[in-house]
């Protein structure tokens, strides 16, 4: 295992921004990455897990202890009856995967593409979009306990996934590791089409699209969005979408309703998220003067989505979270409703 000191962490994560860490290593064994947190117990060091930095925003005093990148790559694949079984190393390409899976022509993870990051991380957020979460596919994750510096195997249900949590990001945040995941897919299964941008994407179609045709569609509504990686793009610059669809409770929602009422508006309906009393935080962001491409700074609104916050070149991690913190008072004033950012904040 190679330890380098002070390596420049925003080049490593989408948004660009934020300070150097103490120490840096990449492990591409299970035996390294146990190595790297020894080292870190040793010197009594935090130590931070790093993927692919498409959900993370590091503060510009940086780390002080030692960022650990997962390196294991690599996908298996068996098959059994109508289902097909990849197991993925935490530090595989997330996207290179769902290429894979669609390829293959097994379903389940298609209207997840184009999603930046690594595979590593899709449980710990629990990651969704267009009417797919990862937990729907998750058969087991293989992992690093550091309680007792053993790999132990979580099955779906001992992951506690809900919207954007698990296990991992909770009540077992910091306590493990993971190495591996196992997804079970539907082979020559149908593709998803349940989400309102992508059924008025495919309307007017005669038939139903092929998994492959949602994966483009997908991608090409993402990057409509700023929500996909494009080189030299500066709305592309950020941590995707920087906060939660916030879930209410009736009350909640129906004062939300009557707020959105006395002002002359209402309240967009999506099946995907009215049974939950799940709000669009978009709207909410955009209805509270924060519209697409605000902002004249460094940090602003990407032109193509209201829930990303971008890097327009030279913004720091204090001008990101300045603007985060407006936009969560200005949404508290006016609805009522308290939006919770998705990326890690580390260091700050």
């Amino acid at each position: 295992m190679r330890i380098r000191e002070d390596v420049s962490l925003a080049p490593l994560t989408t948004m660009r921004v934020g300070g150097p860490s103490r120490y840096f290593t990449e492990a591409r064994t299970a035996a390294e990455v146990l190595e790297a947190v020894e080292f870190s117990r040793e010197r009594k060091l935090p130590l931070f897990v790093l993927g692919g930095g498409s959900n993370l925003i590091i503060a510009d005093r940086g780390w002080p202890g030692i960022m650990l990148k997962i390196g294991m790559t690599g996908i298996e694949e068996w098959r059994e009856n109508d289902e097909a079984f990849f197991d993925v190393g935490a530090g595989e390409e997330w996207d290179r995967f769902v290429a894979h899976a669609v390829g293959r022509s097994c379903a389940g993870v298609e209207c997840l593409s184009g999603i930046p990051g690594s595979v590593g991380g899709t449980p710990v957020q629990n990651v969704g979009a267009y009417g797919q979460e990862v937990s729907e596919t998750i058969e087991s994750v293989l992992a690093l306990d550091l309680t007792c510096s053993q790999t132990v195997e979580l099955h779906n249900q001992d992951c506690g996934f809900s919207y954007r949590t698990s296990v991992f990001n909770t009540s077992g945040r910091g306590r493990y590791i993971i190495l591996r995941v196992t997804y079970a897919l539907t082979l020559g299964g149908d593709s998803s089409v349940q989400y309102a941008d992508l059924q008025k994407y495919f309307a007017g179609w005669s038939l139903k699209p092929t998994l492959a045709e949602t994966r483009d569609a997908v991608r090409k509504i993402r990057a409509r969005k700023g929500m996909l990686i494009v080189p030299g793009d500066e709305d592309c610059r950020s941590a995707g979408s920087f906060f939660k669809n916030p879930v209410l409770t009736a009350d909640q929602y129906q004062e939300l309703c009557a707020r959105a009422t006395s002002r002359g508006l209402r309240i967009p309906s999506y099946p995907a998220l009215e049974a939950q009393h799940k709000v669009s935080a978009a709207w909410l962001v955009e209805h509270s003067g924060f519209s697409k491409g605000h902002g004249s700074g460094p940090a602003g609104i990407s032109r193509k989505h209201a829930l990303a916050i971008i890097n327009r070149g030279q913004a720091t991690a204090a001008d990101i979270l300045a603007l985060k913190t407006q936009i969560q008072e200005r949404v508290r004033e006016i609805w009522g409703v308290e939006l919770h950012p998705e990326p890690v904040l580390l260091g700050f």
